[in-house]
């Protein structure tokens, strides 16, 4: 996949998103993996900004498919699991290795990340990765407040009944309005 590819699917270039786009191709790189169809590879991104879109693309790992793990620790960190060669990597973005003159635009820093070279802002660490459980699905079923289906394993009790979560912490957006 282009980097035009991915500025499509995000809607704009940004620094985010190439520091994503790189990440992931040193990641692809690295495990000697393509784009994975299903569940094949694994994504745990550490950030919820522009780069993981590129991750995304690049990768195939995605929410839906449960091969795309968030964990909010505001880094520009990604690890990466192939399930078929149970390798593990973690690339991690060296903001403090880009020319100082360039954090201040965002344009010519995009190009800078783009055509640098991964060792110049990246490190790839092989990692131990624990195994990562297959996407489940799971049984639905219905919120007695708000009357909206809900994985069952997301249940919560209020009140003495089995809620949804938005409908258990009170949130006034989850109730239905007639």
């Amino acid at each position: 996949m282009e980097y035009q590819d991915i500025i499509n699917f995000h809607g704009h270039s940004c620094p985010g998103l190439a520091i994503g786009y790189r990440m992931s191709r040193a990641a692809m790189a690295a495990l000697d993996a393509i784009r994975a169809c299903d569940e094949e590879l694994v994504a745990i991104v550490e950030n919820d900004a522009c780069g993981v879109d590129a991750v995304q693309c690049v990768t195939g790992c995605t929410f839906g498919k449960g091969n795309l793990i968030f964990r909010d620790y505001g880094k520009q960190v990604y690890s990466f699991y192939s399930r078929s060669t149970r390798r593990g990597i973690r690339i991690a973005y060296h903001r403090e290795k880009i020319p100082a003159e360039l954090h201040g635009n965002r344009v010519h820093l995009a190009e800078y990340l783009l055509g640098a070279p991964d060792e110049a802002i990246l490190s790839v660490t092989p990692i131990v990765v624990d195994e990562q459980e297959p996407a489940r699905i799971r049984n639905s079923v219905i919120c007695p407040i708000c009357g909206e289906a809900v994985m069952e394993t997301r249940l919560r009790e209020f009140n003495g009944q089995l809620t949804c979560i938005p409908c258990a912490q009170g949130d006034s957006m989850a109730t239905a309005t007639d």
